[in-house]
């Protein structure tokens, strides 16, 4: 356990921001799991518009700095690629 001041601070704010940077981590984890969901599904327009909410999610993620800049854009190329696929595909 902390013992300064300083420290016990820290906790409680490191704390607040966790719980409020795993509301946009849940988002996007959410929203990306939907989409996959429809690509798998054949649904490719409802898969469309679920790709959009998902870079979206991404995006606020990248640029609250809770989630890499890359890795937001690698998880949304990855995306685009199996929406790509599926409409090829289909």
């Amino acid at each position: 356990m902390a013992n300064t001041q300083s420290a016990i601070k820290r906790l409680r704010s490191a704390k607040r921001r966790r719980l409020r940077n795993r509301v946009y981590v849940g988002r996007a984890r959410t929203t990306i799991k939907k989409a996959r969901q429809l690509i798998k599904a054949g649904q490719i327009e409802e898969a469309r518009e679920a790709v959009r909410a998902a870079s979206s999610a991404l995006d606020k993620a990248a640029e609250k700095g809770i989630i890499h800049k890359n890795n937001a854009a690698r998880r949304k190329s990855r995306l685009m690629q199996h929406l790509n696929e599926a409409e090829r595909a289909a």
